[in-house]
């Protein structure tokens, strides 16, 4: 297998995801904008009353690893922002009891994507955590959120987000998104575990929108 990795990086060397130059293998960026990346601390912050924490800014390559796995089905980009993830999170954020929930989209978009990148986040950060994933949410309505205000997401999520049928809700939850903007989807979606049942519920996205 590693023999046939390296005959086809030849044919197709590994490109980066940010400035499209050549890559490490296995590495969607190359050094340069692995560098460009603005890591966070381990403070999770406020968004919308939930407590939410990322390693990265979205900006930069992170925002291009981000589009890549949401608009272009790169699935293998979600091993590389769970890997980040893993690697910086606060100490004690991942372990039992508590179960990752990927963040919902809406059943028409994840039709037309084929996918829900969230899951994908979770399922790569529960093979590095060991903890188990518990797809207890479901989303209706078209919920597009881009270029909404705050107050406009808010009023958009509400009666959005539910629990699916029969589903077993977790007591304690570490809710998983590609990008939290002002934290709206996932207080939608903490309120409703809180609703069902969840006593405890933090959030995790791969970047965080600053200056929102």
């Amino acid at each position: 297998m590693r023999a046939l990795d390296r005959a086809i990086g030849l044919a197709v060397p590994p490109f980066c995801w940010a400035c499209g130059g050549s890559s490490r293998p296995r590495d969607p960026l190359c050094l340069g904008c692995r560098s460009e990346l603005r890591w966070l601390d381990r403070q999770p912050v406020e968004l919308a009353g939930l407590e939410v924490w990322a390693p990265v800014a979205y900006d930069g390559p992170a925002r291009a690893l981000v589009r890549g796995l949401k608009f272009r089905g790169a699935a293998g980009l979600a091993a590389t922002m769970a890997a980040q993830i893993a690697a910086c999170a606060p100490p004690g954020l991942f372990g039992p009891p508590a179960v990752l929930v990927p963040v919902p989209i809406p059943a028409r978009r994840a039709r037309v994507r084929g996918f829900n990148q969230a899951e994908r986040i979770a399922a790569a950060l529960a093979r590095r955590t060991g903890m188990r994933v518990v797809d207890c949410l479901r989303r209706s309505g078209g919920g597009r959120q881009v270029g909404r205000g705050r107050s406009e997401r808010l009023l958009a999520l509400e009666g959005e987000v539910e629990t699916r049928r029969g589903a077993a809700i977790p007591e304690t939850v570490v809710l998983v998104d590609d990008v939290a903007t002002t934290g709206a989807t996932l207080a939608a979606c903490a309120a409703v575990l809180h609703d069902s049942g969840s006593d405890c519920v933090l959030g995790v996205a791969y970047a965080l929108a600053l200056g929102r």
